[in-house]
């Protein structure tokens, strides 16, 4: 049986008990659960390593709370031992009071931020058990026990099991949805930045990870990491991924996520990026490139606002100030941010794009269709790219228009960035104006979804993607025309008035 069919009974088996209560709880204790078999695998599998190279494996969990201790306790045959194996209220008691206590100390016996112990303190510091029946916890360990994580098939296919956990607690609707962004979008701002061994990605709002997870397989992905060397490998897992989450359930995702994926000792934190004064950065603390999906239509107080040169309660606008400061010379940055970003002209907005425009060169805008977020949000949404090497010249628009209305089950698809993607990166293939294609001799206007704007033709900072190519032409007509076309109307709506009467008093 495929791990997703063990996933999907172990939800099954959640939703029956008392504690648990839609998509974000049995995603959320599944992943403890998950996490704690991977590893204690990955622990095996260091040891087995050590012992091959005549060293000893320091592990990490001490002995008698490991998995194959507390969780499934095997005989001489190794089979479930049935006498040692807790169950029920032994259970629950055990995992409340010893086990969960002993892994939330992590985060305090340790200095070093990027240690494996670091990090796993830091993800059970802000989780409980919340399944309240130890048979129903006894039937879920079981499942779990079963399944191998040493090998890379099997972790390859936890990572994509556990993309849909959280794909399925984003479209719950309500406050989980900020922590899934769709794969889809991710993926095409990933491959259209450039990323390689060597950068430092940056995410202040990681929400479950998605794009520094993204980032780390299209570096290992397709045979490029047997091409790393030992020194290459160790950047990649512990110098490469920064990043912070406000919400304690999104750090949590967020980091196991990334360790589920490969990436051992991500630089994350929990926290409110903008708590941080921007004016305060210098070179060291940014980073090569930036890649998010910021939190927008909230609002914050006047105190945090004061860590920003332009003011404003928009969070928006101060992410967008935020990563402009955390850009470094030569950096490059793609941002999702609503539609209001690039059209509002009010004081606060209208500082920051003048900023941006002078400072940074905005090369490229998507305009993203309506209901890429759905079910939790509808606002239009745009991809915003910039990198710091010089002021903005031209900006480059591409409209995504797939050929149907996005709805929850019917979601934006890599395909329908294809076209974007294979434009970005043959720059000589692209529409260089702001002119309507004009028909082919067919007669049948060429479809075009993008188009260019120099800097000179944007007034008052407006950036709004106006798609030349779906303009309507308006036919101007004369009173005397005009006023012919109303009495044929009128005529029209006379006569089916009368068909309608001769109906109604037959």
């Amino acid at each position: 049986m495929s791990i997703q069919n063990n996933i999907d009974r172990i939800t099954d088996i959640l939703r029956r008990d008392d504690g648990i209560s839609g998509a974000m709880h049995y995603t959320e204790q599944i992943s403890w659960i998950l996490f704690l078999k991977f590893l204690n695998d990955y622990e095996d599998n260091k040891a087995d390593e050590a012992f091959l190279e005549g060293t000893e494996y320091k592990h990490v969990l001490r002995k008698d709370l490991r998995w194959e201790h507390w969780a499934c306790p095997k005989d001489e045959k190794g089979q479930l031992d049935v006498k040692r194996a807790m169950t029920g209220d032994d259970l629950i008691d055990f995992v409340n009071k010893t086990l969960f206590p002993y892994l939330q100390a992590f985060k305090s016996t340790t200095n070093d931020p990027k240690s494996l112990t670091y990090k796993i303190g830091a993800i059970f510091e802000y989780l409980d058990n919340r399944i309240a029946s130890g048979h129903t916890l006894r039937e879920i360990l079981d499942i779990i026990d079963r399944l191998d994580f040493q090998s890379s098939d099997e972790l390859f296919e936890l990572s994509q099991v556990y993309e849909n956990l959280l794909k399925s607690m984003g479209s719950d609707g309500g406050n989980s949805g900020e922590f899934y962004t769709p794969r889809a979008i991710i993926k095409a701002m990933v491959e259209t930045t450039r990323i390689k061994v060597g950068d430092t990605i940056y995410d202040g709002a990681i929400g479950s990870g998605g794009f520094l997870v993204e980032a780390f397989d299209y570096l290992v992905q397709d045979g490029k990491k047997e091409k790393l060397s030992a020194k290459e490998w160790e950047f990649l897992q512990s110098e490469t991924f920064f990043g912070m989450e406000k919400t304690s359930l999104g750090y949590v995702m967020g980091m196991m996520n990334m360790i589920l994926h490969g990436i051992e000792s991500p630089n994350v934190f929990r926290g409110n990026t903008l708590t941080q004064n921007i004016r305060d950065y210098q070179e060291k603390d940014r980073h090569d490139v930036i890649l998010a999906n910021p939190p927008f239509g909230g609002k914050e107080k006047k105190q945090i606002q004061q860590n920003f040169p332009v003011e404003s309660n928009a969070t928006e606008i101060l992410f967008l100030q935020h990563f402009m400061k955390m850009l470094k010379l030569e950096g490059r940055a793609a941002i999702v941010v609503p539609e209001g970003v690039l059209f509002q002209t009010n004081n606060a907005f209208t500082k920051v794009k003048q900023t941006l425009l002078e400072n940074y060169n905005v090369h490229t805008i998507v305009s993203l269709p309506a209901g890429v977020f759905l079910p939790y949000s509808g606002v239009k949404t745009n991809i915003l790219y910039f990198d710091r090497k010089g002021a903005t010249s031209d900006i480059w628009y591409y409209d995504v228009t797939p050929p149907y209305k996005l709805t929850k089950n019917k979601p934006i698809t890599y395909e329908h960035i294809a076209e974007f993607i294979h434009l970005f990166h043959h720059p000589e293939k692209r529409n260089k104006t702001n002119t309507k294609i004009p028909a082919t001799s067919s007669g049948v206007e060429k479809p075009c979804n993008d188009w260019t704007v120099n800097i000179k033709d944007i007034k008052d900072y407006d950036l709004s993607a106006k798609n030349p190519h779906k303009v309507i032409e308006v036919k101007h007509q004369s009173p005397k025309e005009l006023l012919t076309v109303i009495k044929q109307n009128d005529n029209k709506i006379n006569s089916l008035m009368n068909q309608i009467e001769s109906l109604i008093y037959e």
